[in-house]
């Protein structure tokens, strides 16, 4: 091999390698007239062949060491952070970044092209400036991608990923789901086991408590929980946490999407000065104003629209909204999502981005709100309103069908509205229709108990001290998903109110402790014809594909349904009191 000659190229491409040294000029010059030098290289690189990923890694490990002008270099060893690389010199220890497979010099598609050099008492240090990951890196292949909760969000989303041939780390504070996940198991109903088992078993998917490792990622996608706290107010928490846990281990040109619902200015005013407290910048710049702005990493916003158990539209399917800080940090994660969605949908900043998600969410709360009143009105008047909003529905254009129920449930409607609400309040604004919305669904729970009291006092019973069977504790149909369900709002007006109370749903044998209720001491109830005869009431709070409704109305005394899923019962009908 003509070393002498390789000297020669790789001295060739030094305006690529942002180093700058006094020193390493000086060795530069020297270089090629030193017969040394050239046998310093072939022994380094042997040294080294052992330790480096492939003879590549070797070569050009060993030679930047001596092209930036280490002395009395050593046996290079694995540092405590693959891919880097200790170097033991006379003057110090070197620390370099060898990059994998890619070239430390310039090439077109490689994403690595800058380091850094400097000397101090301790020696000579050099460290590759990370990964330059221009925005078009992101649509590439064997990414490694960290998520930051692996709930009903973020887990998903990680197999999604694994899909599409990425390696996925999850990352999330709770042991026990990290080790189910590690285990190739799942906790999640409508996410099969052997999705996560396949993934695991090709080392694709992995899941961590240890968030040093965020520093590892290509990108990092938050998905923690936006909850209320006690004053009906944004908790972000979690998110603050998560940015905190990131800003330490942030990467140069790395990408962070923040995917919890939230009010518009979350990413800007609370994500990123928490990730430039270390140094590295992202300018706000709203696409259209600064395209060629220069960033040290990317930020974005992309809202989740993932909607548990539905099986007619996949993440795959739904397409997806994007903003960023700036133009480069949009683009990057447009490629990144581009790879999972059959859609991308680019808006001009992460504020516009925000404000979708909760739009979507206003819409529905606003709209809900609007039949549950008619529901209200309808039966003051005795007029069936299911049947109203059937007939309705069939108009083919301007008309949206949407359902009354004992409440509202889920990760998004019961939240989201008032986040929208608080920061409007910034801005000397009162948002009217998601306060009424807000009044309207928040009052449902409060109706249903009413009418379950007012049906037993038509049958001589007080709800003090009357059993009642609660059916259905999940927020929705056929998922196990208890996040805000009215249910948990229900049984706890049942105990506030004196009633004997036993649930059944067969997505929750048992229930645990909550964040707002503790239910643990109760099991679901057999719901066998003597079981159901047992009870004062039977009360209908979510209808689950496997009931049989017409068994449950001929073995109770008394059925209060609030799904209208006895609509096509006639045996016993008398049974049965829609609410």
């Amino acid at each position: 091999m003509d070393f002498r000659g390789l000297a020669v190229f790789f001295l060739l491409t030094e305006s690529a390698l942002a180093v700058k040294s006094n020193a390493c000029m000086a060795a530069r010059r020297s270089f090629l007239g030193s017969d040394a030098m050239l046998l310093a290289i072939i022994c380094t690189i042997s040294s080294v062949a052992c330790s480096a990923k492939s003879f590549d890694d070797a070569f050009r490990t060993a030679f930047l060491c001596l092209l930036i002008g280490v002395p009395g270099a050593g046996k290079v060893r694995p540092a405590k952070s693959p891919p880097f690389y200790q170097m033991d010199t006379c003057a110090g220890v070197c620390q370099i970044h060898t990059g994998g497979a890619a070239w430390l010099f310039h090439k077109a598609e490689s994403c690595y092209s800058q380091c850094s050099f400097c000397e101090s008492a301790k020696g000579a240090e050099l460290t590759i400036m990370g990964t330059e990951r221009k925005p078009e890196f992101f649509g590439g292949k064997d990414l490694h991608i960290g998520i930051v909760g692996c709930g009903y969000v973020g887990l998903p989303l990680a197999l999604r990923f694994c899909e599409m041939g990425q390696r996925v780390t999850g990352f999330d504070t709770d042991k026990q789901k990290v080790d189910k996940l590690n285990a190739g198991q799942t906790y999640i109903l409508h996410i099969p086991e052997a999705a996560i088992a396949k993934f695991v078993g090709q080392k694709r998917f992995g899941a961590t408590t240890d968030f040093t490792r965020l520093k590892e990622m290509d990108a990092v996608l938050i998905c923690v929980p936006t909850p209320l706290d006690e004053r009906r107010e944004p908790d972000l928490s979690y998110v603050e946490e998560t940015a905190r846990a990131i800003a330490p281990n942030l990467q140069r040109n790395q990408l962070i999407v923040l995917e919890s619902t939230t009010y518009p200015g979350t990413t800007e005013e609370l994500v990123l000065p928490i990730l430039e407290a270390g140094g590295l910048k992202c300018p706000i710049a709203r696409a259209g104003t600064n395209d060629n702005v220069q960033t040290d990493f990317y930020l974005a916003f992309s809202p989740e629209r993932e909607d548990p158990g539905n099986k007619q539209f996949g993440l795959a399917q739904i397409p997806k909204v994007v903003g960023g800080i700036n133009l480069p940090s949009r683009r990057a994660a447009e490629l990144l999502y581009g790879q999972i969605v059959a859609r991308v949908i680019p808006v001009s900043s992460t504020r516009e981005a925000e404000m979708s998600k909760l739009l979507e969410n206003i819409f529905r709360s606003v709209n809900i709100a609007l039949v549950n009143e008619l529901k209200l009105l309808s039966q003051r008047m005795g007029m069936d309103i299911w049947e109203v909003i059937e007939a309705s529905a069939t108009k083919p254009f301007g008309f949206m069908a949407f359902q009354p129920g004992p409440g509202i449930g889920g990760h998004c409607i019961p939240l989201d509205p008032y986040y929208l609400s608080w920061k409007a309040r910034e801005y000397d604004f009162e948002a009217r229709f998601i306060a009424l919305a807000g009044e309207i669904n928040t009052s449902m729970p409060y109706h249903v108990i009413n009418a379950v009291a007012d049906a037993l006092n038509q049958r001589r019973k007080a709800l003090k001290g009357s059993k009642v069977l609660l059916l259905g504790v999940s927020y929705k149909k056929d998922v196990d998903d208890l996040r805000e369900s009215p249910s948990l709002k229900l049984m706890q007006l049942l105990n506030e109110r004196g009633a004997i109370l036993h649930y059944n749903d067969p997505y929750f044998p048992q229930l645990q402790k909550m964040r707002h209720y503790d239910y643990s001491h109760l099991k679901s109830v057999e719901l066998t014809p003597q079981n159901l005869a047992a009870y004062d009431c039977v009360l209908l709070a979510t209808d689950h594909s496997s009931y049989d409704m017409q068994a449950i109305v001929d073995a109770s005394q008394l059925v209060v349904d609030t799904r209208n899923a006895t609509r096509r019962i006639t045996r016993n009908r008398e049974k049965v009191v829609l609410c």
